[in-house]
């Protein structure tokens, strides 16, 4: 992995270019708790975007992954972790690239989306429908699970989810405490209706977390939803037709 330094951080990526050389950008942003790694290159996603002759490109958000880390929590609003992204743009000296984010990263997405739309070309959301305007439920647990000493302790179903999987990827549970209190933060469906790039919304049928993409889709002005079949918010991110329908997406919204 390489690293370029932002706002006190320095931040771990990966940038891998087609075989067949030049490929057009795609920038994706993973979600809470995860890694470029767990969200972008086990489940393949670097390997079917190079395939189809795509730059592939991914960081490890700040508090996570290879990336240094904080523990204070103003460290963490998705305005900050969307310059981080805006920020790798320019550290690799890419004008404009196709976005996609996956649950935390779909909302940092449209953050970025809004601060600097000249660098997005479109939008994939993953993992996170109608929760990015109306909330994803109660993540306090969350926050109070990554901080127990003792994880049999916690008995909040989603919250021991997230301990587990935080344990899993060996992560800094600290961090990502003070990152789950700022980073939730919703937009409103004005700012919704403002992003005007070519939207796909892709959400599991039995995620419980993300919320409706066809209630999203419908306050964006160039928005489609995609149901993924038979998948929850964990198993989504790597679903093959996922990948299909995001290469089909790109092939109809080329750079």
């Amino acid at each position: 992995m390489d690293f370029f330094s932002h706002d006190g951080f320095e931040l771990a990526y990966l940038d891998r270019q087609p075989a067949s050389g030049q490929g057009d950008p795609v920038l994706m942003i993973h979600g809470f708790a995860s890694s470029h790694y767990v969200n972008w290159v086990s489940p393949g996603w670097f390997k079917t975007l190079n395939d189809a002759g795509y730059r592939a490109i991914a960081f490890d958000h700040r508090g996570h992954g290879s990336s240094s880390k904080s523990y204070d929590e103003a460290d963490y609003t998705p305005q900050k972790m969307a310059a981080d992204a805006a920020a790798l743009l320019d550290h690799l000296g890419i004008e404009r690239a196709h976005v996609m984010g996956y649950s935390m990263g779909a909302r940092v997405s449209a953050f970025l989306a809004l601060s600097d739309p000249e660098k997005v070309a479109t939008l994939v959301f993953g993992g996170l429908g109608i929760g990015m305007v109306d909330g994803v439920g109660d993540w306090d647990p969350i926050a109070a699970a990554l901080l127990a000493e003792d994880p049999s302790q916690t008995t909040h179903p989603r919250g021991r989810s997230f301990r587990a999987f935080a344990d899993q990827t060996r992560s800094d549970r600290r961090a990502l405490a003070a990152c789950i209190a700022k980073s939730r933060e919703l937009l409103s469906e004005d700012d919704m209706a403002r992003i005007a790039q070519p939207t796909l919304i892709a959400v599991g049928t039995k995620d419980d977390i993300g919320g409706s993409p066809d209630e999203l889709a419908a306050l964006m002005p160039n928005a489609k939803a995609f149901h993924i079949e038979g998948r929850d918010h964990m198993l989504a991110v790597g679903d093959k037709s996922f990948k299909q329908r995001v290469l089909e997406f790109y092939a109809e919204n080329p750079l």
